[in-house]
């Protein structure tokens, strides 16, 4: 690739927001921790952009790169809380606003400025910040400025720094921000001199290329889940080695009703050399009598890991491992705070390069999801796989409240497909970022056919979402819930009752466990 944007990470929540924009514009970006050095010897870096922080300039620990000698190698746009460090470190005085601002705002006194070239006065802005700049140094020039903030937007003089330095309070990554698209195109394409062309095709080009080189004639086995991402990734791995990937499909006995055979005929299809695996018994086994999410979580992924391994243990000469890992994953795992605290378990495949003495393949490393989707379809890979909603690892034994039998999972694979079979006949299935059913460990009080009946009920849930990390419950057709539910306790035995849950993320998660 020959254009890279940096986006140095202070910890805003709006970090990862910024990449997708800028991704969006068909710009390559990364994010890296304010904490780690830059290196400029890449070539291909054209400007870095400061986020916003949830520290103040003024905490004795706020993170304070020197972004006067970033400015001597490319060109930089400090964002909220980067334009208040800019500011501070360039001399100028930031304070606590009178008031927080939160939301939006209008910029007045647009002067002539290539950042905001095409940005009219009025235009809407998305404000979030407590403190603000309250004094600039000389040999800095205030471009913008809004009714209650008056640095709105700033530019270095010439002698600051060989390349051009901006600042803005507010938050162009936001949709609340009605050019803040056009703003960052500016710095980027205008200022920095990027070329817009990372395109899905060109990914694919390169990244065979490379894996070509990485791998070269050794063999790599990698675990396959039916998601998109493991798909896509092994999809890119099969373009650069062929049959020297190996892929091993579990059936842990969690998965959709159909899901294992469909599945396995769908990566057949691709031509993908995969191996299923049913250890259904074997999970049924270890989880009998366990009801605590957590460690359902751990038995399920310990097992797949035992059963992955063992498999794996049967070829000869593998190298490598693959892994469908995305950039929301590596993000998190370089926090700028440091580890989160632990929510829920992930299952997946951590700690196996170690046990198996493999190097890591991961070819969908910097991508996001809506990404990953653009690769799967730019390679052609059919709509069973790229328009799949994302399912936990642990599958239904976390939609199986409480113990997980046999008899309940059955129950519950009937209930979840009545009703992903009818958001498919409803055309709902796409407008729907995530759905599934969850059977409670609850019991009521029912009649069917002048009987007392005393049976489970089931919990739908249905999501809109980007990438997981917020989400809201989606307004589904009640005749369509009528219907769910109709067919539901029609159709399986066991369950009398059916809800539909309206909770969003946060508070709630999208997973009941």
């Amino acid at each position: 690739m020959n254009n890279k944007i940096l986006i140095l990470d202070f910890g805003s929540q709006f970090t990862q927001l910024i990449a997708r924009s800028i991704r969006e514009l068909n710009i390559y970006c990364e994010i890296q921790p304010c904490t780690k050095p830059v290196s400029f010897d890449d070539p291909a870096l054209k400007g870095i952009i400061l986020s916003g922080s949830p520290f103040s300039v003024n905490d004795s620990d706020a993170p304070k790169p020197d972004i006067r000698a970033i400015a001597q190698h490319v060109p930089v746009l400090a964002v909220c809380y980067g334009a208040q460090l800019l500011a501070q470190q360039s001399g100028g005085e930031v304070g606590k606003s009178s008031h927080r601002e939160y939301g939006r705002a209008h910029l007045k006194s647009v002067m002539p400025s290539p950042l905001l070239n095409g940005i009219s006065e009025g235009s809407q802005v998305w404000m979030s910040h407590s403190d603000s700049v309250k004094i600039l140094a000389e040999n800095f020039e205030i471009i913008a400025t809004t009714d209650s903030i008056p640095v709105a937007a700033f530019k270095a003089a010439d002698d600051y720094a060989p390349n051009p330095v901006y600042g803005i309070q507010f938050h162009p990554e936001v949709t609340h921000s009605i050019d803040g698209r056009l703003l960052l195109k500016n710095f980027i394409v205008d200022i920095c001199g990027c070329v817009q062309d990372w395109t899905p095709a060109a990914f694919v080009e390169e990244t065979v290329a490379k894996l070509k080189q990485q791998i070269g004639d050794k063999k790599v086995v990698m675990a396959l889940s039916g998601g998109v991402d493991s798909t896509v990734a092994a999809m890119l791995i099969h373009k650069a080695i062929g049959k020297n990937l190996y892929c091993i499909f579990v059936d842990n006995g969690l998965l959709r009703k159909g899901e294992f055979e469909q599945v396995l005929l769908g990566y057949e299809q691709l031509g993908l050399n995969t191996k299923g695996v049913d250890a259904s018994k074997r999970f049924y086994k270890e989880m009998e009598g366990v009801s605590d999410p957590e460690q359902k979580r751990k038995i399920i992924g310990r097992l797949f890991i035992d059963v992955f391994y063992e498999e794996s243990q049967q070829l000869t000469d593998v190298s490598f491992l693959g892994q469908g890992t995305i950039y929301p994953d590596v993000i998190e795992s370089m926090s700028v705070h440091g580890p989160s605290a632990t929510i829920k378990s992930h299952h997946n495949v951590g700690g196996l390069p170690e046990i198996m003495h493999l190097s890591l393949v991961e070819p969908l490393r910097f991508l996001f999801k809506d990404e990953v989707r653009k690769i799967g379809k730019e390679m052609g890979i059919e709509h069973l796989f790229i328009g799949r909603h994302p399912f936990p690892g642990p599958g239904l034994g976390i939609r199986v409240l409480g113990a997980v039998t046999e008899e309940k999972v059955k129950m519950l694979q009937e209930a979840d497909a009545i009703y992903i079979n009818l958001l498919r006949e409803w055309n709902l299935y796409d407008k729907v970022w995530q759905a599934g059913a969850i059977l409670l460990p609850v019991q009521s009080v029912g009649v069917m056919g002048d009987e007392r009946t005393y049976e489970f009920t089931v919990a739908l849930r249905a999501v809109s979402s980007v990438d997981g990390m917020t989400a809201d419950w989606v307004h589904l057709p009640y005749e369509f819930l009528a219907q769910v539910s109709n067919d539901i306790i029609n159709r399986v035995k066991g369950i009398n009752r059916v809800v539909y849950d309206i909770s969003s993320k946060p508070p709630a998660t999208i997973e009941w466990e």
